[in-house]
């Protein structure tokens, strides 16, 4: 019997961070000149400042994606030409690649030279030829080469590099004292605690630089005994403990920080959500009394609400952040109409009507509007459910539910005669919310060619190839690093520079992503990219609308890797490949190690005992007999998934909405929806699945199916952008 892949909460498999990625850079002495650039420009630089249009110009960068075997003619080619950038980055990512297949003394005769025709890179060609020399077994070269960059580069983070490789203990205290922020130097300290736990000053510089790296934790409860703390180092160790998720842990710290709001609030909420109430409601009085007019001071009086044990006594809290904290006055409306409506009808009419006009371009307000539009369509009066719905995408068009109204004010126009006008919504959402499932929903709609639920399986779209993003942060250096596809170089350049982690500008956190997913930590990419959305101050706000409208954001935010084995089997199932990474990016969100709670693996989160089912019907795709599948090896996994996606395809009719409703919630609920919902309108079925998980489900893997098409097909992203300059007006009522 077929068991159904499940799809819970996920979890990383310990061992992915930085110990990992540094070993593969390090662990023997042939790898060791795997070396960071420097932090900023070398002093003899003439490079002009990378854009995305000379980005685009460099034959080199375009290079990137393909394996060494595949790009070393074309390199050979291009490091002949006159002298140009592209001449020297083809001689650099050349001599890389042959250093890789331990080709030290045809990289030497590369890299001879370069530091003066590359001098932005110039201490990462000494230190190539450092490594190069080591694979020679010539120590007393390499070592001269590194300490030729100690020279010559002394301030650049490729000097902390330097320092590492030589490893004298004074070499190791340079580092620590001028690179406090470099992975390596974190290295040095780990090292030192081993040997000698309490060195707090060293703890400091991990709490600090290093919060977000495996085993900090242990690091920060050692430090947390030590008495002698200064207020502001407290305050360094509570964030890192808030940034842990340890808020009992961090409440107790920011206690001995210096009060300011900030701190104040988060002792607070520590205390709370360590079930300390009492405590915690006497710290948030103390802070709405010492710091009145502090934002946080908004948050503390709605928790002061949320805490009243009698619900009245939470309305003169409620009447605070409403007057003074405009912000949130959304939040405090919506409680206090919950509460007003068991006690005072009039009042609680005047508070909704307060809402959705003073406050109507709130998240309460849009989130009240389609309830009620929700209520009216259920009632069949679809008039109503249009003049409810209606003024959200205009007023609140950030929120989550203004792409869904726009577009079901064009489905419920259409239930009243108004075709035109739902033309007119089904435009406004394509031009408006070009990123959303109902963006796809809206196309679909009006018969472009985007596919539909029946015909989505059968679509082989044309598929341009991921192409790295200029990042928004960082030095020329580290810029050029990352271009390269010099993963392990710029990750640690890019950390040595990046130290506003804490509080990161919209342009650190979107490069801080790009780093994530270049060194395969997808999760995190993804979701450092995706928060940026969530940004609060206008100025940060008005950051991130800016860069949203940039392909490249987007394209970070829905990433492509393992592109060729998605293609080679969706080819062999004969399904939609960009339907089959719209899945992935869902389950596992290009993680291939990943566990869900119910033991479902890898990439598409293939189930153990699936695997097995499977196993046995695809003999002809396994190599040999004696092969073992391995739900952890991406090939395996998409294998295994896309054979049981067709299952599924094939179960249904070739019914992409019941096959991914199936991947996610089993066959034997689809059939049981199948009976007693409504069949005649696709997206009125999917609103009626009763699983929130599984309604969620169909429509993010979709909405993603619909984000790489419009960004990696050439022909529909030119239609969205056609759309998207046109501006169409939502219609009214």
């Amino acid at each position: 019997m077929l068991k159904k892949l499940q799809t819970k909460h996920i979890s990383l498999i310990a061992g992915a961070g930085l110990c990992a990625f540094l070993a593969g850079a390090f662990v023997s002495s042939p790898e060791l000149g795997k070396s960071v650039s420097q932090w900023l420009k070398p002093r003899n630089s003439q490079s002009e400042q990378l854009s995305e249009a000379s980005k685009a110009k460099s034959p080199v960068f375009a290079l990137v994606s393909q394996s060494s075997q595949e790009r070393a003619a074309k390199l050979e080619a291009l490091k002949g030409g006159s002298k140009s950038a592209d001449r020297n980055r083809a001689r650099y990512l050349l001599a890389s690649d042959l250093i890789e297949k331990k080709q030290a003394q045809a990289a030497l005769e590369l890299l001879e030279g370069l530091e003066k025709d590359y001098p932005l890179l110039a201490p990462y060609i000494l230190l190539k030829q450092a490594q190069a020399q080591d694979i020679l077994g010539q120590e007393g070269k390499a070592s001269d080469l590194r300490q030729k960059v100690l020279k010559e580069y002394p301030k650049e983070s490729a000097a902390a590099k330097a320092l590492y490789l030589i490893g004298l203990p004074e070499y190791q205290d340079k580092a620590i004292a001028e690179f406090p922020s470099h992975p390596l130097t974190w290295e040095i300290i780990r090292k030192r605690l081993e040997e000698n736990p309490v060195q707090p000053q060293l703890q400091l510089v991990l709490a600090k630089y290093a919060y977000d790296q495996p085993g900090t934790v242990a690091v920060l409860d050692q430090l947390a005994n030590d008495p002698t703390l200064k207020p502001e180092e407290w305050e360094i160790v509570g964030t890192a403990y808030w940034e842990n998720n340890e808020f009992g842990k961090a409440a107790t710290a920011y206690a001995k920080a210096t009060r300011t709001p900030r701190n104040l609030y988060r002792v607070a909420r520590g205390l709370q959500v360590s079930g300390k109430r009492a405590e915690a409601l006497a710290i948030y009085q103390q802070m709405t009394k010492a710091f009145p007019d502090a934002k946080e001071t908004g948050t503390a009086l709605l928790r002061l609400a949320e805490m009243a044990t009698v619900r009245k006594d939470a309305l003169p809290y409620l009447d605070q952040v409403i007057n003074k904290f405009p912000e949130k006055a959304g939040t405090a409306l919506v409680e206090k109409i919950k509460i007003l409506q068991t006690q005072d009808q009039k009042s609680a009419s005047e508070a909704l009507k307060l809402l959705l006009t003073k406050y109507g371009n709130s998240e309460e307000a849009a989130e009240y509007r389609w309830k009620m539009a929700e209520e009216k369509a259920k009632a069949k009066d679809y008039k109503a459910a249009w003049q409810w719905a209606e003024p959200i995408p205009k007023n609140n068009p950030d929120s989550i539910l203004a792409p869904r109204a726009s577009f079901w004010v064009g489905k419920w126009a259409t239930k009243v005669g108004k075709n035109q006008e739902a033309k007119q919504a089904y435009e406004y959402t394509i031009s408006n919310f070009p990123h959303s499932y109902y963006s796809w929903r809206s196309a679909a709609t009006l018969g472009l060619n985007v596919g539909n639920f029946n015909t989505v399986r059968q679509m082989n779209p044309d598929v341009v190839p991921y192409q790295r993003p200029l990042p928004t942060a960082g030095s020329e250096t580290f810029k050029e690093l990352y271009l390269l596809g010099q993963d392990r170089d710029a990750w640690l350049q890019w950390q040595s520079e990046f130290q506003n982690k804490m509080q990161p500008t919209v342009a650190e956190q979107f490069t801080e992503g790009l780093m994530r997913l270049a060194k395969g930590e997808n999760i995190i990419g993804i979701d450092k990219i995706a928060k940026l959305e969530d940004r609060e101050t206008p100025e940060e706000q008005a950051e991130y609308h800016t860069l949203s409208k940039q392909v490249t954001y987007w394209q970070a935010r829905y990433p492509f890797p393992f592109q060729k084995p998605i293609e080679k089997w969706s080819q062999k199932r004969q399904l939609n490949p960009l339907l089959v990474t719209a899945l992935i990016r869902q389950e596992s969100q290009f993680e291939p190690k990943v566990h869900s709670t119910a033991g479902a693996v890898g990439l598409m989160q293939v189930l153990p005992n699936t695997a097995k089912w499977i196993s046995p019907q695809i003999k002809s795709d396994i190599k040999s007999d004696s092969q073992k599948i391995n739900l952890e090896n991406p090939n395996d996994n998409i294998m295994l998934g896309t054979w049981y996606l067709d299952h599924t395809h094939d179960q249904y009719g070739n019914n992409s909405l019941l096959a991914i409703a199936s991947y996610n919630a089993g066959p034997g609920n689809v059939a049981k929806w199948l009976q007693t919902f409504p069949k005649g309108d696709p997206d009125e079925f999917v609103e009626s699945i009763p699983f929130d998980e599984t309604k969620n489900y169909v429509r993010q893997v979709f909405g993603n199916y619909w984000n790489y098409l419009r960004l990696y097909n050439p022909e529909i992203s030119q239609l969205v952008a056609k759309y998207s300059a046109v501006h169409p007006q939502l219609p009214l009522q």
